[in-house]
């Protein structure tokens, strides 16, 4: 795969270290959360996106709870 010094030259490679250190990163996982949260939102897989099983398993689990309550 990649060598230790390979994965240093890259991350060496990112601009910012002298203003930022090490938080000159968080830039590229803020898109990178952004884009998973858009994905999950938008990008339907079948008939359903992430949110629509989401809340779907939420309401079988509430039901499950008032029969058992019940």
């Amino acid at each position: 795969m990649f060598s230790r010094a390979q994965v240093r030259r890259v991350l060496q490679r990112v601009p910012g270290k002298q203003r930022l250190g090490i938080y000159r990163f968080l830039p590229f996982f803020f898109v990178l959360g952004g884009t998973m949260e858009w994905i999950m939102i938008k990008v339907r897989v079948g008939q359903e996106t992430f949110y629509d099983v989401y809340r779907r398993k939420a309401s079988e689990r509430q039901f499950q709870r008032r029969l058992e309550d019940a």
